[in-house]
């Protein structure tokens, strides 16, 4: 056996309160290295009866062969015999299986070395299955980390046990990333590596508004006022339609608050993006009116709606068609992302015009087929005259041959 005091188990304490790895993980690894390390030195490659043991009292360890007692012996490295066998334990008796120590000599230094290659790789094992099943059970939700750095314009932040990676396109546009920064970022993806687990996030991510909205609405909570849909364009704006539950419980004034105190803290909490709340509603044409405010609408008409396309033409005033688009047509963007209807925004005039150049060609193809028609008409009294002309030459063909024939006869 080999002494080993008190450390190690201090060690695995200490280790299991800072990282939250087990005592009894870093046992069993170090009893496994020892096994390890003594099939390197004896040079066997298959021992399945070779096992480490350590005792915690003595805080000795060691590495025992197991042994089955027999009459006769016939392979010495699973066999004993009963008389050796009655040297280590008295009591033992035929097929009894007896532990054998074969800790060779001066073999600390092997088994140390071996114990810290196979302790670390472990505890790096154990650490990569905390972190795993932690971040798992966080994916799809808002946490938060501290900025650490920015790394070939990617922003790392500390989360906790591990660092997390959140790329140029989870980021919102224009804004300064400082490292010491508090940051909330919502948690989008966690991919297995060799070493920790990569933990992805964003804050750009349309659920971080959801998120903020359950915080500061207790409707939102409770389930008297659901979130129906959510349409962000990160740092720009963002349109979120809700929906009461309840009657008495107005959607929106909720997600208000008195005084607008509820909306103004998510709008500072992300840095005075601009949110639009919509009524939602299970009516196409009023939801998508809804969605396109704060633009007034003149009508809606509905083009297709099927399981393929879901496609609606929408008039408003001249005065109104620049805030229906937005600026680089944002608002009918989001108003698309948002209700999934497929919006084409038409001004009155450009209706009106559309309607006059229709009329127009309706008028002119009418009078091309009229033009056809009467032609038509010319063409069959043409027909007829001809037809006509031609009876008549044979009823004068037909008269010259019973004159002639007479005047034979004659």
């Amino acid at each position: 056996m080999i002494k080993i005091g008190t450390a190690l188990f201090e060690a695995c304490e200490e280790l299991e309160r800072e990282k939250g790895i087990s005592k009894d993980v870093l046992i069993a690894s170090l009893c496994d290295a020892m096994v390890a390390a003594y099939k390197r030195h004896m040079h066997l490659k298959e021992a399945d009866n070779i096992e480490g043991l350590l005792d915690e009292q003595s805080g000795e360890i060691g590495v025992f062969r197991t042994k089955v007692v027999v009459e006769t012996v016939e392979d010495s490295d699973t066999q004993i015999s009963l008389e050796d066998a009655k040297e280590i334990d008295e009591d033992v008796e035929i097929e009894d299986e007896v532990k054998i120590e074969v800790t060779p000599e001066q073999f600390g230094r092997i088994a140390a070395q071996a114990a810290k290659q196979v302790i670390t790789q472990r505890i790096r094992e154990a650490e990569r299955n905390l972190v795993l099943n932690e971040f798992m059970d966080k994916k799809g939700t808002l946490i938060t980390g501290i900025i650490q750095r920015v790394e070939n314009r990617n922003v790392i932040v500390n989360i906790g046990k591990t660092d997390a990676i959140m790329p140029a396109k989870e980021q919102i546009p224009g804004e300064y990333y400082k490292a010491g920064n508090r940051i909330r970022v919502f948690v989008l993806n966690v991919k297995e590596t060799t070493r920790l687990p990569q933990v992805i996030v964003s804050h750009a991510h349309a659920e971080i508004v959801r998120e903020l909205f359950e915080l500061e609405v207790p409707e939102i909570e409770d389930g008297i006022v659901e979130i129906k849909s959510i349409s962000r364009e990160a740092g720009y704006r963002t349109k979120i339609a809700v929906w009461s539950n309840d009657p008495e419980v107005d959607s929106v004034g909720a997600c208000i608050g008195p005084r607008g105190s509820r909306i103004q803290t998510i709008v500072g909490e992300l840095k005075n993006e601009k949110i639009d709340i919509v009524r939602y509603s299970e009516n196409s044409v009023e939801y998508i009116v809804n969605a396109l405010s704060p633009a007034r609408i003149i009508s809606v008409d509905i083009l297709a709606d099927d399981e393929t396309a879901h496609e609606a033409l929408v008039v408003v005033p001249d005065d109104q068609l620049s805030l229906a688009i937005g600026r680089e047509g944002q608002n009918v963007r989001l108003a698309h992302k948002l209700t999934g209807w497929k919006i084409d925004i038409k001004s009155q005039s450009q209706m009106e015009s559309a309607e006059q150049a229709q009329n127009y060609q309706d008028e002119e193809e009418y009078e091309e087929a009229d033009e056809i028609d009467n032609s038509e008409e010319l063409q069959e009294e043409i027909e007829e005259e001809m037809n006509q002309q031609e009876v008549d030459m044979e009823d004068d063909a037909a008269d010259l041959g019973i004159d002639a024939q007479e005047e034979e006869n004659e």
